[in-house]
């Protein structure tokens, strides 16, 4: 493994459009990570992306896990192939950083976790938007009272129809919409509302001919009450929102989950007599997660609370599984 002032050789397992875009980018700009190697089933794929971004080795799955000199991998395949991979990943004594979600049912999630905490390896679920620093922000100014007491959480996450083939729209291979976009919204009500929620109702949309969730509704609740309704789908138009309703305000944030390190973010308050918006710093979320993971495994970091709130999160979404009322849709 990597002395601690070297940088992580990180190997990636899998040529997914997130990692051409965002996450393999970040690695590239961090002084803490080596892309050590790259490894598709597309030998062509994986040449194209090993010239964008210092031209690592090009591998093969099992021959990326066997390197000795590899120390963590970075995988981002489609949800339902997660599970086996992370756990042949940390069987090979490798720290994990995995796409979202971490597995498709909570009991694996469970599995996995276990086997790195076990192993005494990382495993970090690559959810990104908590990273941003506008959620900080958020939740500091409720913290504050910018809306007195938390009433209602909303929150959003949903895009436009993508084309047929596209692997979200089949159950064994993406998952549908509920393990894509929905992990989004339950991850917020988790960040802003607390473990302690359940889910109370849902409704899901599901492609008859192929029985992928395409969109969905979910009704939460804290011991306390504030409810929380999360939205999301891909038979929409595009929206990435919270919303914060409270006793005396509403706060509100747009682009809530997938801000590009360019922009930057509005908050948007509005009380009875007052209407105001502030304007935020500019941050790149996803160059955070990236240096979070490095520093993680390269300092030996506790993550423990990260592992909860990810095996919380894949509690709920088998909660929303089993209560939800199932709608075909063409």
């Amino acid at each position: 493994m990597a002395a601690a002032q070297d940088p992580l050789r990180v190997g990636v397992l899998g040529c997914a459009d997130i990692a051409w875009r965002r996450t393999l980018p970040a690695m590239a700009a961090c002084p803490d990570i080596e892309v050590a190697a790259v490894a598709s089933r597309d030998e062509a794929k994986a040449r194209r992306f090993a010239a964008a971004f210092g031209d690592p080795r090009v591998l093969g799955y099992e021959e990326l896990l066997a390197s000795r000199d590899i120390d963590a991998v970075y995988i981002p395949l489609p949800a339902m192939f997660h599970a086996d991979w992370v756990a042949k990943a940390l069987r090979a004594g490798k720290h994990v950083l995995a796409e979202k979600p971490l597995t498709g049912d909570a009991k694996s999630a469970d599995e996995l976790l276990a086997l790195a905490e076990s192993r005494g390896l990382v495993l970090l679920e690559n959810v990104v938007f908590p990273h941003h620093s506008q959620h900080v922000r958020v939740r500091q100014m409720l913290a504050d009272g910018a809306v007195g007491d938390l009433r209602d959480f909303t929150s959003v996450f949903t895009i436009p129809p993508l084309s047929d083939e596209n692997m979200r729209y089949r159950p064994d291979i993406g998952g549908g919409a509920l393990l894509d976009m929905g992990v989004y919204p339950i991850r917020a009500a988790l960040y802003y509302l607390g473990p302690a929620l359940e889910v109370l109702h849902a409704v899901l949309r599901v492609r008859a001919r192929t029985g992928a969730v395409v969109s969905g509704r979910i009704l939460a609740c804290t011991p306390g009450g504030v409810t929380a309704d999360l939205v999301f789908g891909m038979e929409h138009s595009y929206r990435t929102s919270c919303a914060f309703a409270g006793s005396s305000g509403l706060l509100r944030l747009d682009r809530a989950f997938t801000p590009p390190p360019s922009l930057q973010p509005v908050l948007h308050i509005e009380r009875q007599d007052h209407r105001e918006e502030i304007t935020l710093p500019m941050d790149d979320q996803f160059g955070n997660i990236v240096r979070y993971f490095a520093n993680a495994v390269l300092t030996g970091s506790n993550m423990l609370d990260q592992s909860a709130v990810s095996r919380r999160q894949a509690r709920l979404i088998d909660d929303v599984e089993r209560l939800a009322i199932r709608i075909e849709v063409p």
